[in-house]
């Protein structure tokens, strides 16, 4: 390959999402391949300063459109310093969340107006776009079992079981809507069995 690749993960709360961001990561090192592994909210010291407000800040009292507004702050800080710079060297970049996850969460499960969502993604990500994202969907309770047994809940991790409905209901929406780009991956099954959906999903598009 002669240019960068951009894949995403995304999913709710507990799905498993960080640990595969990994293993995509050594699929594409065995591929002797340059990988940038990062993350949103974060990726820069300005990202994870901003991260730290939006899941710990539980008595700071954000509001919807503050929290929006941080976590783009955090992306446009995240695509000019390591997005953009590494596509542009041919790495292949590996991101836990990016865009989809502002629709899903500040959109399907803040009520944001969607077109408001959408100028600011058309206004800061210009043509950078995942060329893959795999979509690690689980039922919302299984979500949340597994990431209140990893310890102290964040801001996110405290909301209630519809919000996060309404998060995965619009995920699923987005994968529907675009699903050349979206692979959904069932993210309830075994570890081994999830990492063989997603190794069939690399190997069909012949990355």
């Amino acid at each position: 390959m002669t240019q960068g690749l951009f894949i995403t993960l995304e999913g709710i709360e507990g799905v498993g999402k960080t640990t595969q961001v990994d293993y995509v990561a050594e699929l594409f090192r065995r591929k002797n391949r340059t990988v940038t592994v990062t993350r949103e909210p974060g990726g820069t010291s300005v990202g994870e300063a901003i991260r730290e407000i939006l899941l710990q800040g539980k008595d700071l009292d954000i509001c919807d459109e503050t929290e929006l507004l941080l976590i783009f702050a955090a992306r446009a800080q995240h695509l000019r310093r390591i997005i953009e710079p590494a596509l542009a060297r041919n790495e292949v970049v590996i991101c836990d969340r990016f865009t989809d996850a502002s629709l899903a969460y500040q959109g399907g499960g803040r009520g944001i107006d969607m077109a408001r969502i959408k100028q600011l993604i058309d206004w800061l990500d210009g043509c950078i776009k995942p060329e893959l994202t795999l979509l690690l969907d689980a039922p919302v309770e299984t979500g949340l079992a597994r990431a209140g047994s990893r310890g102290e809940l964040d801001r996110f991790e405290t909301e209630t079981i519809e919000f996060f409905e309404l998060i995965r209901q619009t995920y699923l929406k987005l994968a529907r809507q675009e699903p050349e780009r979206l692979s959904v991956i069932d993210a309830s099954l075994d570890f081994d069995e999830v990492q063989a959906q997603i190794d069939a999903v690399i190997r069909s598009r012949q990355y």
